[in-house]
């Protein structure tokens, strides 16, 4: 594919670590993830990814692109949530402090690869997977950041349950959701593809369709690879939850052979 490659590991992503998360090169185009065991209350998170110093609108991947890797991680329960893909980073706020972009919240807009325990309720829908080992995508408008913050005093919705989910409710009608679970065994070396087009996502495990979606995240989007011991719940009944949970041991993920490129 000359001339349309993208990215490879070998490429300088920005590390981001926390609590003794830490990202490692073990052997060329081979990078380990990981988290040490600890109690639930702080949050352990390893992640390399291209979208913390750039604008949203000046994020790197735009369809239509294909995103390869090879992945494994250590265990089928870890608490919390990993995966690889494509994202607008939408719960980011920054001012450009440390370099980062000056962004605010927005609408998610994603396609990627996503584990979430049990204990997440990842999906605005009542008729979709929410957590589990996910192909899944999220389409929303790309709406004026300052628009979003004059709306945040609807947010008080979620102190009754019967606020919330309305709020829910309300949120389906801006948010476009798309997801299955993915069959394999996550802690052997499987490989994962990504086909992101204009209006359609096309997920492939080992070379195997798992899940196909006309709802096609809105770009620019940039990339993201991620462990942690975070867990996030907005469930049907209107409870919601978020916080980190407690992993009794060290927890990894293994990636390697990434590359994206423009299809």
């Amino acid at each position: 594919m000359e001339g349309n490659f993208l990215y490879t590991e070998s490429m300088e992503l920005q590390t981001r670590a926390a609590n003794g998360g830490e990202v490692l090169e073990t052997a060329p185009d081979r990078w380990l993830y990981r988290i040490p065991a600890g109690p639930a209350g702080a949050y352990r998170w390893a992640q390399r990814d291209a979208h913390l110093d750039r604008s949203r609108a000046n994020l790197p991947v735009r369809p239509p692109v294909s995103l390869r890797l090879r992945a494994r991680v250590s265990t089928l329960d870890l608490p919390g949530t990993w995966g690889f893909g494509l994202w607008n980073d939408p719960f980011s706020m920054s001012f450009g402090i440390s370099g980062a972009a000056r962004r605010l919240p927005a609408l998610p807009n994603a396609a990627w690869f996503f584990f979430a325990s049990p204990h997440n309720y990842l999906s605005f829908r009542n008729d979709t997977q929410a957590n589990g080992f996910l192909a899944a995508t999220f389409r929303s408008p790309r709406l004026p950041a300052p628009l979003l913050v004059l709306g945040a005093p609807a947010l008080a919705l979620l102190l009754t349950r019967p606020s919330a989910r309305l709020l829910r409710r309300m949120a389906q009608m801006f948010i476009k959701e798309s997801a299955s679970r993915i069959a394999v065994d996550v802690t052997a070396w499987n490989s994962y593809r990504l086909d992101w087009l204009p209006d359609r996502a096309f997920f492939y495990a080992n070379e195997t369709l798992v899940h196909e979606t006309g709802i096609s995240p809105a770009g620019p989007l940039g990339l993201v690879i991620w462990i942690d011991n975070q867990f996030a719940a907005f469930r049907p009944d209107g409870r919601w939850k978020f916080g980190t949970l407690e992993n009794f041991t060290p927890a990894w993920m293994e990636v390697e052979a990434l590359e994206i490129n423009k299809k």
